[in-house]
């Protein structure tokens, strides 16, 4: 992964003094609310419900055994002993005092991490698939491409004010999408082209929240070397006719689809002209360099162990299930790629205690070279985990509570953290969660069901991106009573989608009969290889809706 060079570690130590001297101005009385808001956001500083919310940067979701271990100390110092992975793969601290967080960034910068550009309305975390690197279906690596972008807009002076914030995804495998590329404001697929040239599918104005789009393709491919300038065309096109007099008005995709998706590109193609051959196109030497510090680590010469594996399976099913549902192929023979689930029932979505943190870090250095990656999904990946080592690693993770074995399950909930924090939330998103784990506690009947996403998010805002769940559950507020809104049919996957409403919300004590009542006309429908999407795009949602409101 990516290592700070003395550049780096000064631009940190530098951003670091800066907000310290800007937070003791704020504290002083010095610098008015409204002076201090657009500084802590792009340090990435919120003022939640209850206390102030802290979200640090992970570029593409990878960090070290040191950064962990570091994570778990400021957790257990300044916070209150745990932390919360995002779904855009980011880390969250609930409860930090203002006058700590330079106190905290100044720690993390030791550690080579920041949170810089984890708010405000500026170009975001660049996130990508956790499995990028290991797997056997991707073009090429997308990580460092990923950290190009990071370099190119981390404190652009041209874009450190855009109409609203702004976040790029980059997608390399060719069967699948876990980095929801087309819900992103710049969504990149890495493609050949016909002539074998590699390059970039390029989607533009998606996003979730009040108004959830598809993103539509601008350009079906775009040369490997003209990524920055075509990104800052679309960024500068983007920055002169977005709006601002709107917030809710202000994303790109508004703006997309106002001009359409065609007359979009003409502007974009149009300002491309005048800035692709600047000093900010790619030389195949730059991107060597970065490509260099994602060397692969040092793989012992094995082969897979089949026979071995297959005798542990027998044995205990417990493993069988576990291997089945979080454990993936890995491109390197006699090794795989392990899902380390955070979704044990009772425990809310994504939360890790600084205990655990230490755990993880410590896996990592015994199983998988010292780094882990966050998912998309808010769980955790080994990367490279050798195949005769799996047994030994399921039994110790099993009492640390990470090898619940249902990943891509209906329980493997996406949930936002919601009304328990959330300042903006009209619901709480936790209880809901737990609620429908504890309805589907049955192993064998989730499997059966196949896999199905549950997205679940407090407030319209859509951080847990129910758009996208084949069933996704947003809270409401009703005259201050929460409700609960359900809709089906969504997809984040290369065949995206956004879901349908079904119907008038519910009361948070009746959401796991209505989810219940959902999966059954599922049972009742489908055929035997369908899943829960497939069943959905062919009946469609009528008879949902008959029996939910029945």
């Amino acid at each position: 992964m990516y290592v700070y060079d003395e550049h780096d570690r000064q631009l940190a130590a530098e951003r670091v003094a800066q907000f310290r001297d800007q937070t003791e101005r704020a504290l002083a009385g010095e610098l008015e609310e409204d002076e201090f808001l657009p500084l802590r956001l792009q340090n990435g500083l919120y003022v939640q419900r209850l206390a102030p919310m802290l979200r640090i940067a992970v570029p593409y979701g990878m960090m070290r055994s040191a950064q962990l271990r570091r994570l778990a100390r400021i957790t257990r110092d300044y916070d209150k002993g745990y932390a919360h992975f995002t779904t855009r793969q980011n880390v969250q601290l609930n409860w930090p005092e203002l006058e700590d967080v330079p106190d905290i960034l100044a720690e993390l910068a030791e550690v080579e991490m920041h949170a810089n550009q984890t708010s405000g309305n500026c170009i975001r975390n660049t996130t990508t698939d956790q499995f990028s690197g290991v797997q056997s279906d991707e073009l090429v690596d997308p990580r460092p491409y990923c950290e190009i972008i990071r370099q190119w807009s981390t404190f652009h002076p041209e874009f450190a004010f855009l109409p609203r914030k702004f976040k790029i995804a980059v997608n390399a495998s060719e069967n699948t999408d876990r980095a929801a590329i087309q819900v992103h404001d710049i969504g990149l697929q890495i493609v050949r082209n016909d002539a074998g040239e590699l390059g970039f599918r390029v989607h533009v104005g998606g996003g979730l929240g009040r108004t959830p789009m598809v993103a539509p393709v601008i350009r079906d491919f775009l040369p490997e070397l003209d990524l920055l300038t075509y990104l800052e065309a679309v960024l500068r096109v983007y920055n002169r006719y977005g709006r601002r007099d709107n917030k809710f008005k202000a994303r790109i995709k508004i703006l997309v689809k106002a001009l359409t998706p065609q007359g979009f590109a003409e502007k974009v193609e149009a300002e491309w002209a005048h800035i692709k051959d600047s000093p900010t196109k790619l030389t195949p030497e730059a991107i060597q360099r970065i490509q260099a510090y994602f060397t692969e680590p040092d793989y012992a010469a094995l082969d897979n162990a089949t026979d071995l594996l297959a005798e542990q399976r027998f044995e205990h099913r417990a493993f069988d299930q576990w291997l089945t549902h979080n454990v993936d192929t890995h491109k390197k023979p006699g090794y795989a790629i392990v899902s380390l689930t955070m979704k044990k029932t009772g425990t809310p979505p994504g939360d890790v205690t600084d205990r655990q943190l230490e755990q993880i870090a410590d896996l990592a250095d015994e199983y998988s070279f010292g780094e882990i990656r966050v998912t998309h999904q808010q769980n955790v990946v080994l990367a490279d985990v050798r195949q005769d080592r799996l047994f030994e690693l399921w039994q110790a993770i099993t009492p640390m509570g990470f090898a619940t074995a249902n990943l891509n399950t209906l329980t493997d909930v996406i949930c936002c953290p919601g009304g328990d924090y959330c300042a903006l939330a009209n619901a709480k998103s936790i209880p809901v969660a737990e609620a429908i784990q504890r309805r589907f506690d049955d192993m064998d009947y989730l499997y059966d069901l196949g896999s199905i996403d549950l997205n679940i998010s407090g407030c319209m805002n859509a951080c847990g991106h129910h758009h996208v769940g084949n069933i996704g559950v947003l809270g409401v507020d009703k005259k201050g009573e929460e409700f609960y809104q359900i809709s089906l049919g969504g997809s984040s996957h290369h065949d995206a989608s956004i879901g349908k409403i079904l119907g008038p919300s519910f009361a948070r004590e009746d959401m796991p009969n209505v989810v219940s009542k959902i999966i059954d006309v599922y049972v009742e429908k489908r055929t035997e290889e369908e899943t829960f999407l497939d069943t959905y795009r062919r009946v469609g949602i009528d008879p949902f809706k008959e029996r939910v409101y029945a």
